[in-house]
C-alpha cells in the first residue's frame, strides 16, 4: 500500500532511524509529532540509541543486520562517510529507504532495496534546543512511484517540498553552506572579539533579526549597507587597524569588503 494511501487512511507509518545525531533525532521527534510511529532506532553509539529509543517509544536496534524488516520507511540520518558502511550492512526488499544528505547521490543505497532516495532537510537541526524548527525537504527517488510515496511522505511533515535531483540538491547544500555555516563562522568570531573587547554581543541581536527580515521581502544586493559598499576606505582602514591583533578575523574582514565593493563596480 501506497505511503499517500495510508495517509488517506489515516494510519500511521511505521519508521526505523539508523542513526541517533541531531539529524535522527529532530527528524524523529517530528515523525512522532506527525503521527507517524517509530519502530526501531539504530545507531553505532549504543547509549544514544537507547535515549532517543526511550524518548520517541521505540525499540533498539543492537545488530544493523538483523534489523527489523517491518518497517515502511528506513531513514539513513548519519554522516557522509557512513552512508557506505550502512548500505553494505542492511539488505531489504521493496520498502523505501532514505537517507537524508545534501551532497551524496542517492546510488549510494542502491544495493539496499529495489526503492531508495533522500529526504534532505534543508535547515539547520539541533537535537539539543528541542524545538522543532520548519524544514523545507528536498526528495528524490530511483523510480516514479517511490518517488511519488516519498513525496506524499514528505509532505506529511512539510508543508514545503520540492523534488531535486543529486545535482540539484547538491547546488542547495553549497548554497546552505554558505548562509549558514558560514554566517555562523561569523558570528562565533565576532562574538569572540566581543568578549575580548568587553562589549555586549546581544545588543547586536536586533540588528541580526532584522537582516533576515529584510530578506523575507528583498534581494540581499538592494539591501546592502556598510563601508565597503559606500567605498568609505578610511572606515574600513579604521577597523583594520582595530583588528591587527586579531588576523583571523582581520582577513575575513578584508576578504569580504573587497567582495562587497567588487560587486558594486
Amino acid at each position: 500500500m501506497s505511503v499517500k494511501r495510508l495517509n488517506q487512511l489515516h494510519l500511521k507509518m511505521k519508521i526505523t532511524i539508523i542513526g541517533a545525531g541531531n539529524v535522527g533525532t529532530v527528524l524523529g521527534r517530528l515523525l512522532r509529532e506527525k503521527g507517524h510511529a517509530i519502530n526501531q532506532i539504530f545507531s553505532r553509539n549504543h547509549s544514544h540509541a537507547v535515549t532517543l529509543a526511550d524518548e520517541l517509544q521505540a525499540r533498539v536496534c543492537n545488530n544493523l543486520e538483523q534489523i527489523n524488516k517491518q518497517s515502511d520507511v528506513y531513514i539513513v540520518a548519519v554522516s557522509d562517510d557512513a552512508v557506505d558502511t550502512i548500505s553494505a550492512s542492511l539488505q531489504l526488499e521493496k520498502q523505501i529507504i532514505l537517507h537524508t544528505s545534501g551532497s551524496i547521490s542517492i546510488e549510494r543505497l542502491r544495493n539496499v532495496s529495489e526503492n531508495y532516495g533522500v529526504l534532505y532537510p534543508l535547515q539547520s537541526l539541533r537535537k539539543e534546543t528541542g524545538d522543532i524548527p520548519s524544514i523545507p525537504f528536498l526528495v528524490d527517488a530511483n523510480n516514479e512511484t517511490a518517488l511519488q510515496e516519498i513525496t506524499d511522505f514528505a509532505l506529511s511533515i512539510s508543508s514545503r517540498v520540492i523534488v531535486a535531483d543529486d545535482e540539484t540538491r547538491l547546488h542547495y547544500h553549497l548554497t546552505a553552506v554558505i548562509v549558514s555555516n558560514f554566517t555562523n563562522h561569523l558570528y562565533a568570531l565576532a562574538k569572540e572579539y566581543s568578549d575580548l573587547n568587553e562589549i555586549d554581543f546581544k545588543l547586536l541581536m536586533p540588528l541580526i533579526e532584522e537582516i533576515v527580515r529584510r530578506l523575507n521581502h528583498y534581494e540581499p544586493s538592494e539591501m546592502q549597507t556598510g563601508p565597503a559598499v559606500r567605498g568609505d576606505k578610511n572606515t574600513i582602514q579604521k577597523h583594520l587597524a582595530l583588528l591587527e591583533q586579531f588576523p583571523q578575523l582581520r582577513d575575513v574582514y578584508a576578504v569580504l569588503s573587497e567582495s562587497i565593493s567588487a560587486s558594486r563596480k
